[in-house]
Parts: structure tokens; sequence; C-alpha cells
């Protein structure tokens, strides 16, 4: 309860200095005009137009994939499960892609988050199967890289043949993962997944621990596994697909924020879903900060920002865990 606490007081610090920084950043008096609705026009635009839409993306996406990531590392008894390993994001990313290559995007609010999270459970179901018919964590993580090199080559042949330039620059910055110019209509597009995806892995938490014991002993406890299989599974696909849809493709936050929280929490899944969530959507909001105070010539995306700080972090816990 106590780490809990303490991550909800620094998403909170983060999201303040998410309101806070920018280009122009705002002192503190106009800061707290502007989010209690007083202060200059100018400064209320900034604030609940631009940067708290943006900070709350970032947050939710990252919310997210951290659970996700620590929901399927506890189903599959795989430190290395995650939906970007897994192929569930690319497959997020590929519909959502398919959506914007069609102009779907455009003519429905939410055709997009719809796109991303049919992609999202179509890649969950094929790994729940294969999951299903073999207990070779081996053969799991290369249909997994094999199912996100497939998606990857299908976005890479639409942005080749995209229509218009604007419809390529979309999709490139969907692929890129970007929180930039989020509003709360998108937000509020995607929060119903996301919404349902998080209670739908939080209702799996005593399924999770007794699969701590082994899917023989829990079976033996009374747990369904089947059941709990495709809870998880939809829990975690309805997430993903919620996450593409607000941020694009982001990796390596699902899968290092679990490994992260997982010492603190006793080793247990259904303990560090809540904890594994809020580290990931922190540390969004703070690589999204990073992303608008870098002085750069175009603004770097999230998905890039992440990535380089994620990979590295995920070898170093690796390499401890081979030498633990």
């Amino acid at each position: 309860m106590r780490l809990i606490l303490l991550l909800v007081l620094a998403c909170l610090a983060a999201l303040v200095a998410a309101c806070f920084l920018g280009s122009v950043p705002l002192p503190a008096p106009r800061l707290l005009a502007a989010l209690t609705g007083g202060g200059d026009m100018g400064d209320r635009l900034v604030v609940w137009a631009i940067r708290l839409p943006r900070a709350l993306a970032a947050l939710l996406a990252g919310a997210a994939l951290g659970m996700s990531g620590a929901a399927l590392q506890g189903l599959l008894r795989n430190p290395l499960a995650e939906p970007g390993v897994l192929g569930v994001s690319a497959s997020a990313a590929l519909t959502a892609t398919v959506a914007l290559y069609y102009g779907l995007a455009g003519a429905w609010l939410f055709a997009l988050p719809l796109a991303s999270i049919i992609g999202a459970l179509a890649a969950t179901a094929l790994i729940a199967g294969v999951a299903l018919r073999t207990s070779s964590v081996t053969t799991l993580i290369l249909v997994g890289v094999g199912l996100s090199s497939f998606a990857g080559s299908v976005m890479a042949l639409l942005l080749n043949l995209a229509p218009n330039p604007f419809t390529l620059t979309d999709m490139v910055n969907w692929t890129l993962g970007s929180v930039a110019n989020r509003s709360f209509d998108e937000i509020g597009a995607a929060a119903p997944f996301l919404v349902l995806g998080g209670a739908i892995l939080l209702a799996t938490r005593r399924g999770l621990s007794a699969l701590m014991l082994g899917e023989e002993a829990a079976a033996g406890i009374g747990l369904d596994l089947r059941r709990q299989r495709i809870a998880v599974v939809l829990g975690a696909g309805l997430l993903t697909g919620g996450s593409i849809a607000i941020a694009g493709a982001i990796g390596f936050v699902g899968i290092v924020a679990p490994h992260l929280v997982r010492p603190w929490v006793d080793h247990d899944p259904a303990r560090s879903l809540v904890p594994s969530a809020l580290l990931a959507g922190l540390f969004l909001v703070l690589a999204d900060i990073g992303v608008r105070l870098i002085p750069t010539a175009n603004e770097l995306r999230l998905g890039v920002v992440a990535a380089l700080v994620g990979a590295p972090l995920f070898v170093l816990i690796a390499a401890r865990r081979r030498g633990a």
C-alpha cells in the first residue's frame, strides 16, 4: 500500500510538472490560476487544451501497458511476456495504421481505438492459443517475434503505398508513438476500453496469485484455467488497444515496469498490477516532459525516447537476473 501511495503522489507531481514545464514555463501562481479556471485566457488554453491532455494521455497509455505486461507475465509465468515482445502492440498499431490509411480515423471518432483493440485482441488470442498448445517459452517468444515482424512488414508496405503526404505523416507519427496534440475527446474515446480492460485484469488477481503455484496446483484449488486465460487475454487486449489508440506504438514500458516493481511486492503478479501501471504511467509522463524540453529541430517521438531509455534498462535487468 505504501508503494502504491508513493507512486500515486509521484504521478500527481509529474502531472503538475508536465503542466508547468514546456517551451514557455508557467510560474506557479499562473499555473494554479489556470488549473482553477482563472487567470489569463492564453494560460488556460495552454494548460487545459495542450499540456494536461497530453500528460494524461501519456499517463493512461503507460498505465495500460504496465498493467498488461504484469498480467501477461503472471499468466504465462514468463518474465519476457508483454504486449510488445509478443507482437500485440505491433498488431494493434497495424490495424490502427490501416484505419489511418483508409481515412476511417477522420470519419469516426471511435474508428482508431476500435481498430487498435481489434488488432490487439486478435494477436493476444493467437498468443494465448499457442500458450495453450505448448509449454515451450522459446516457441511462444518466437511466435511473438514472428507476429511482430509480420505486422511491421505490413505497416512498412502501407507506409510505402500511402495515398498522400498527410496520411503518410499521420501513419509515421503513429508507428513512432506520440501523445502530441491529444485532446480530452480522444482520451474519452479510448477511456471505456481502458476502464473495462483494467477492471477485467483486476478481477483476475486471485487467479494470478494462484498460478504462482503452477497450473496443476492452481486448478487443484479451484481455479478455472480456461476462464482465467480468456479473462487476462481480453483485459490485456483491451488495455493495449486503448493505449495504442491514444499514444501509438510504445515499446519496453510494459516489460520493464513489472520487473522493477516485482521485488517490492514479493514477486506476486497480482500485487504488481497496480504498481506496475502507476510506474509505467509515471515513466511515460516523465519521458514526454523530456521530449518537450530536449531542444531539437523536430520534436522527438515518445516511443523513440521510451525505447532509448527502456531498452538499456531491460538489458541491465536481464543481465542481473542471469547473474543472480
